[in-house]
């Protein structure tokens, strides 16, 4: 495995595998790997003959109170997860290596980035269609894994890669979770043992809502309401909790057409996602 640092290293390795007929995969990362990130890995290696793992944080998807300064960092765990699990080279780039001094150029989807994550963290999107294309170029990967965890985030990368004619498939990996349900998450690590006990309401109101749609319910409000009860029960602040289109990201009043029921909550100052995906 090899560790790349700058922007002609990986050009010229890619290079190297496409001289030789040999796709390439991109899992991109912001480190501390889990096995959410690991299962990408493993979806990445069957899809290619080489797989790269960008370990990157982006400094251009936080806002200006977010966790920036504080996102868990641990390259040698990380290094050790790559080369345990068969990862062909890690693209681990600082900040002067992806952004020119007087950068000025910015990616920007302008419908499906509006809802959800766009409302509370208005820049974050323009941040990560940015850096991905910005990988994308780098690596000039075949194909780009991204996990269904984030799944506003999935769908604006395909929504970018459709409009702007990239030629890169992007494969959507399912949600992974601890065996008690919570997502896996790099930010789990702020949560102290109280917190994480009470975080798991998130989980345990998606799956109380999925029951009742398994049982007829249709009312987005009333999906929405029961997840909402949930976490507000155990002392958590939602951000939101809704039902949207799958394709579109607006509101399903309605459930008649496949949705996502997506919640974003904070359990002392960490703010954690989830969804599920409701099919009628």
């Amino acid at each position: 495995m090899e560790i790349l640092r700058t922007i002609e290293e990986v050009r010229k390795l890619a290079a190297r595998w496409r001289q030789a007929g040999e796709r390439i995969a991109l899992v991109p990362t912001m480190g501390y790997l889990h096995a959410g990130h690991l299962s990408l890995v493993k979806e990445a290696k069957q899809r290619a003959e080489r797989t790269v793992v960008s370990i990157y944080v982006n400094p251009t998807q936080f806002g200006p109170n977010e966790d920036l300064d504080k996102y868990p960092r641990d390259f040698a765990r990380d290094e050790a997860s790559c080369r345990e699990h068969g990862v062909d080279a890690v693209f681990y780039p600082d900040n002067a290596v992806m952004y020119a001094p007087d950068h000025s150029t910015w990616v920007v989807e302008e419908s499906l980035s509006q809802t959800m994550c766009g409302l509370s963290r208005p820049t974050h999107f323009r941040g990560v269609t940015t850096v991905v294309l910005k990988l994308f170029n780098i690596v000039g990967c075949d194909v780009a894994v991204f996990g269904r965890k984030d799944a506003q985030q999935a769908l604006i990368i395909q929504r970018m890669v459709r409009d702007l004619n990239i030629p890169v498939e992007i494969v959507v990996a399912p949600l992974i979770r601890e065996e008690d349900g919570l997502a896996l998450s790099s930010r789990n690590k702020y949560l102290n043992a109280d917190e994480r006990q009470r975080a798991l309401s998130i989980s345990a109101g998606l799956r109380s809502a999925a029951s009742q749609f398994d049982a007829g319910e249709r009312s987005a409000e009333a999906l929405a309401a029961t997840v909402r009860t949930a976490i507000e029960a155990a002392g958590g602040r939602v951000d939101y909790v809704v039902v949207m289109a799958r394709t579109t990201l607006r509101p399903l009043p309605l459930v008649n057409a496949p949705a996502v029921l997506a919640a974003a909550a904070f359990f002392g100052k960490t703010r954690l996602i989830d969804n599920i995906f409701l099919d009628p």
